[in-house]
């Protein structure tokens, strides 16, 4: 509804509020300060340029050597052509749910014996890695024993977060990929390309680019007063508070946005403890719940060092240099470190982390701040991590596990009411790692570095409508801006789920 200085028929109050009614009133009303843009520090800015549409393509070019490259252009490093049936190919691709096309990774398989045989080897190489990364069967006691029956029960146990596809091995199925996902020694060094006296047509690689894009959508926000409001309000600037407050409540969505894009966009998702997927996080282990070695999804010390290794493996680059320290008493040196965004939630989870001696892990920022740049909202590091705090994190309320009845009353993990209604489940909170170069925001009309608010401020009398108001006293703002995300590398965006304490 319009705002208002007073009802005429029952003499309320304004709409914006109480009024001020004393002897002496300081006119310099308190202003809360505005709201922190935490995800907005890391992001690049395409420019959309006008008359061009609202979509912007990119080409990503993959390496040669890299797991997605499954092309037809190339012979395999044996010098057998695909055609020539003396080498059999195969694969399993793995896709994360809701991602995109260039998330997914291969398990290839090869054979001299049989088509079948490939496909076999393929399957138990995606099984070793399922199993890994915490996935099982109810009968699986060997995965390679018998390949084809644990790959079914692992297809099923780890369906509710990847997409698997079996590419058999077939004269059209895609090559060019000379290691697959081995780093076995004996894997590769039958792969390298060794070239006979008389050459030939051998080794031949291929080439395969993705493309990716991104889609900016027109969003806004806008309010009415009158006239009357501003010259009867007992604050001389109350024009000017209101419309602060819209601009930072515009800021603040573009910011929700951006977090929702970056978390859905994630390649690399793991789970804290045992879990095995967002259902499954649990807080049930009550006797010693922050104990070494209980069972419950509390993020620790070495789900953050795991974090870690699979980012370095997939190349993300560090976003800060190592903090050696200074001379000032009790600096602190910081590893060279990526971000990572959490909660105010886990806060209390991080600080208590021990490493695996048993040492405090934590470094708060003020013992390294000292000798080396902190970035908005940073609170402290552990590990190869710099930790930002951010207050209105998301996460999923009551999309854990089922909280026991036992617990209800007394669990020292957060929960809430589940999808259904009918239950109470743990809330799951995410801890987001944002690598160099994995993303970009694109703007229309930007200076290339931040959002571009364009706002249209109409006041009282200055614009008399025939339709709306003929006395010209209602005034208007609105607030509109362009918002849109590209993910350029989702395998150097990581999440790691977790509970967290009250």
């Amino acid at each position: 509804m319009t705002q208002i200085y007073n009802d005429p028929a029952g003499g309320s109050d304004s709409s914006i509020g109480e009024q001020t009614r004393t002897d002496y009133y300081n006119k310099k009303a308190l202003v809360e300060a505005a709201k922190e843009s935490y995800f907005g520090q890391l992001a690049s800015v395409i420019a959309m340029p006008k008359n061009m549409g609202k979509k912007i393509k990119q080409f990503h070019y993959l390496p040669v050597l890299d797991d997605r490259n499954q092309n037809e252009q190339g012979l395999d490093a044996l010098g057998a052509a695909p055609s020539a049936g003396t080498l059999s190919i195969a694969y399993i691709s793995v896709l994360p749910l809701n991602g995109a096309e260039s998330q997914t990774f291969y398990f290839r398989g090869d054979s001299t014996t049989s088509d079948a045989a490939a496909l076999l080897e393929a399957k138990a190489n995606f099984n070793a890695w399922a199993v890994s990364q915490g996935y099982a069967g109810a009968s699986i006691t060997d995965v390679a024993a018998d390949a084809a029956a644990s790959y079914a029960e692992l297809v099923t146990a780890i369906s509710t977060d990847y997409a698997m596809t079996a590419i058999a091995a077939t004269a059209s199925a895609p090559y060019g990929n000379l290691y697959g996902s081995s780093k076995d020694i004996g894997t590769i060094q039958g792969k390298i390309p060794a070239l006979g006296e008389s050459g030939g047509e051998v080794n031949r690689i291929g080439h395969k680019r993705i493309e990716i894009e991104g889609t900016i959508e027109k969003f806004g926000i806008h309010d009415k007063y009158t006239k009357e409001s501003l010259d009867f309000d007992s604050d001389a600037e109350l024009l000017g508070h209101i419309t602060s407050e819209s601009v930072k409540a515009a800021n603040e969505i573009t910011e929700d946005q951006l977090q929702i894009d970056l978390i859905n966009g994630a390649g690399v998702v793991r789970y804290a403890g045992a879990a095995t997927s967002i259902a499954t996080l649990n807080g049930e282990e009550a006797a010693n719940p922050f104990a070494a070695g209980n069972t419950n999804s509390t993020v620790n010390y070495d789900d953050l060092v795991k974090l870690g290794i699979e980012l370095d493996n997939n190349r993300t680059p560090k976003m800060t240099k190592v903090i050696m320290g200074s001379r000032m008493v009790d600096t602190k040196v910081v590893n060279a470190a990526r971000y990572i965004y959490i909660g105010s939630e886990l806060q209390s989870t991080v600080m208590r982390m021990t490493d695996y001696h048993d040492n405090k892990a934590f470094i708060p920022v003020a013992q390294y701040a000292d000798a080396g740049n902190v970035a908005r909202g940073e609170f402290g590091a552990i590990d190869n991590f710099r930790f930002i705090v951010v207050p209105e994190m998301m996460h999923k309320q009551g999309a854990g596990a089922d909280v026991s009845d036992a617990l209800e009353e007394t669990s020292s993990f957060r929960y809430g009411s589940a999808a259904d209604g009918a239950s109470l489940s743990y809330n799951a909170y995410p801890m987001l790692v944002v690598g160099d170069g994995s993303f970009t925001t694109i703007g229309f009309q930007t200076d290339g570095k931040t959002v571009k608010f364009k706002i249209k401020h109409v006041k009282p009398e200055s614009d008399v409508s025939y339709a709306l108001d003929k006395f010209g006293e209602t005034g208007f703002y609105s607030i509109k801006w362009y918002y849109g995300t590209m993910i350029l590398r989702p395998e150097r965006l990581a999440v790691l789920w977790s509970v967290a304490e009250w």
